[in-house]
């Protein structure tokens, strides 16, 4: 394993359904010269059928699916890549799992009124997420992050806003962890 200059990062973009992970993760990665992964690519046939179908995933269901993107986050660390993942990680429990590969890993939690996200998630099209009930299940599962293990953006901004400031809060957290 090789060890991280300490001048790329690994982040995790997360939150419920609808927040932005993709949009932010996408313009991030570019800002930071970095890589995406949109960590919805890597979910089970069963699981994307599943939530297709309305209904919420369980812990069992999303622990494979944790697991490669731990391993994903570990390759970025041993490849000393600065990679961005967009993956709700939406209980503690999560990521902790996800920081199996890199424990380092730092994350931008995108959060938002339960309006703001029904909103975008009702302008969707071509998304397995679908129905009103499965934002609930994700907003009654959420663990919110606090700061001391997450960057919080608040989601009722500009995409350049909500990037700009998930900047400024990852270089904030990395020079208070490095003094």
């Amino acid at each position: 394993m090789q060890e991280s200059t300490g001048k790329t990062q690994r982040i995790i973009v997360m939150g419920v359904s609808g927040c932005g992970k993709t949009s932010v993760g996408e313009r991030l990665a570019a800002v930071l010269n970095g890589r995406f992964i949109d960590g919805d690519d890597y979910h089970s046939a069963a699981s994307v059928a599943k939530m297709a179908q309305g209904e919420p995933l369980d812990d069992d269901d999303r622990a494979g699916w944790l697991s490669r993107l731990a391993d994903l986050v570990g390759e970025g660390r041993d490849n000393d890549e600065t990679l961005v993942i967009g993956c709700s990680a939406l209980k503690r429990e999560y990521r902790d799992r996800l920081r199996r590969g890199d424990a380092a890993l730092n994350f931008v939690h995108l959060a938002g009124t339960r309006d703001v996200l029904l909103q975008r998630l009702l302008a969707r099209r071509d998304h397995f997420f679908k129905g009103e009930a499965m934002l609930d299940s994700q907003l009654a599962t959420l663990e919110a992050p606090g700061a001391d293990e997450a960057v919080t953006v608040d989601i009722d901004a500009t995409l350049d806003e909500v990037v700009a400031l998930s900047v400024q809060g990852l270089a904030r957290g990395n020079a208070e962890r490095a003094s």
